[in-house]
């Protein structure tokens, strides 16, 4: 998975008092069951929670994890 493709669909809201956001681009090779796997070590260890998934015809998909903004600096998702 490549992480920090800045690019969201348009709709996707990815400003918030409250939230903050990383998109995440992942190739069609990635299958459903492993980007499942991937984000749900993300979702345990970097405290992220999905908030939209988009699938391409092409079999990518474009991922928007969201977290609540903290004081502690977390890196973001190195999926």
């Amino acid at each position: 998975m490549s992480s920090h493709s800045r690019r969201v669909p348009a709709g996707w809201e990815t400003e918030s008092e409250e939230f903050e956001y990383v998109p995440l681009r992942l190739p069609p090779e990635v299958t459903r069951i492993s980007a499942s796997m991937r984000l749900a070590i993300q979702a345990e260890f970097g405290g992220w929670e999905l908030s939209r998934v988009r699938l391409y015809s092409d079999g990518s998909r474009r991922v928007l994890l969201k977290r609540k903004k903290t004081v502690h600096h977390v890196p973001d998702p190195a999926i």
